[in-house]
């Protein structure tokens, strides 16, 4: 009876306190919340994770039902492709400047003095700095750059299926085309170049090879005109003499350095921008340029530049990392600018075609 009476009581006094019951049930809720809170705080505090949606499991431990929070979803791993560089262990190679690029090379364009190498000798893919050739070589065969012609589906990019803003039909002057084509590594511009040779693509890439066969170049071969190929390789040596021919074209010098130009494709106009930020920069006196990438080549770039009165020709090739390439380029000028040029140009030099010595390159591609 005593306890019959005591259980009534009870529930009388959590009658009339509703408070008693609600913080009762409350609290396994309250324990959920802040279980929750220090497991997305446990994940944000790692480097290079970013808050994600968590998701309650239960599970037993030691006999005891417990709660716990997992990942709704794990991060599909990122893969990074190897470049042709990292398969011949160029990678490994330590230089004094502590540059990111596998490979540099770095001469005094009046004289073809070497100030600076590091694997310079090896063929490589080039990506993108084949358009400097391909320009060259429109510029050279004497075509009118005034005509117009029609981008077709033949140069659609379907070997790395890239993107282009350039639509099929799109109709534009073969020197639109040759500007952003050096200027924004438009792949479409360089294709629709090539094509409209006399003879076509595959009479425009046996003048490419030609030329640089001509101007010594004995580690390079072009298979296109736009780079989109990995069969496109040079040495960093070979592809400072061809920087050296290429500068001797004003046309060449102003289209790869504008730092923006618009085209009309007969629809409308487009605003392009230069692929190499560097073009605009109060600290880069820069004459001529080229940037390219495609996964094998790793992140590459050729430049002309003036430093401390000394014209100087760099080449990075196999650089990772979004601004690697510039970064290496950075490193360069400021130790240029700690020494005293042996030879300085008070004005553009000409071609110089004197032999570089160096070792035999290894082909890489594919």
């Amino acid at each position: 009876m005593l306890k019959l009476f005591c259980t009534a009581l009870v529930s009388l006094m959590l009658a009339l306190d509703p408070s008693a019951a609600s913080a009762r049930d409350t609290k396994p809720q309250t324990v959920k919340k802040v279980k929750k809170a220090k497991a997305q705080k446990a994940v944000a505090a790692k480097p290079g994770r970013q808050r994600v949606k968590l998701v309650r499991r239960g599970t037993v431990v030691k006999g005891k039902r417990q709660l716990i929070y997992q990942n709704a979803r794990r991060t599909a791993p990122v893969f990074i492709a190897m470049t042709a560089g990292d398969r011949a262990g160029l990678n490994q190679t330590r230089d004094a400047l502590d540059l990111g690029s596998s490979v540099a090379f770095v001469i005094d364009q009046a004289n073809n003095q070497v100030l600076f190498e590091k694997n310079a000798g090896v063929a490589l893919p080039i990506a993108s700095i084949t358009k400097l050739m391909t320009g060259l070589i429109v510029v050279e065969s004497g075509l009118n750059l005034d005509e117009v012609l029609t981008v077709t589906d033949a140069d659609v990019d379907r070997h790395k299926f890239t993107s282009s803003r350039l639509r099929v039909g799109a109709t534009m002057t073969r020197r639109d085309l040759l500007h952003i084509a050096l200027m924004s590594s438009e792949n479409r511009a360089a294709a629709a170049l090539g094509r409209n040779y006399p003879g076509g693509i595959g009479a425009f890439v046996a003048a490419m090879n030609a030329k640089a066969h001509e101007l010594g170049m004995t580690e390079t071969r072009y298979v296109d005109s736009s780079g989109l190929s990995s069969q496109n390789v040079a040495s960093a040596r070979d592809l400072a003499r061809l920087a050296v021919v290429a500068y001797g074209e004003p046309l060449l010098r102003q289209f790869s350095t504008d730092p923006k130009y618009a085209v009309d494709d007969g629809r409308r106009t487009m605003q392009y921008g230069n692929t190499n930020y560097l073009v605009a920069s109060p600290d880069w006196n820069i004459g001529l340029q080229k940037t390219g990438f495609i996964n094998e080549a790793g992140k590459c770039l050729l430049m002309q530049a003036v430093i401390q009165g000394r014209h100087v020709i760099m080449v990075f090739l196999d650089s990772k990392g979004r601004q690697t390439r510039t970064a290496d380029a950075g490193r360069v000028k400021r130790w240029l600018e700690t020494l005293t040029p042996t030879a300085t140009a008070a004005a553009p030099p000409s071609p110089v075609y004197r032999p570089v010595s160096g070792t035999q390159g290894v082909t890489q591609g594919g």
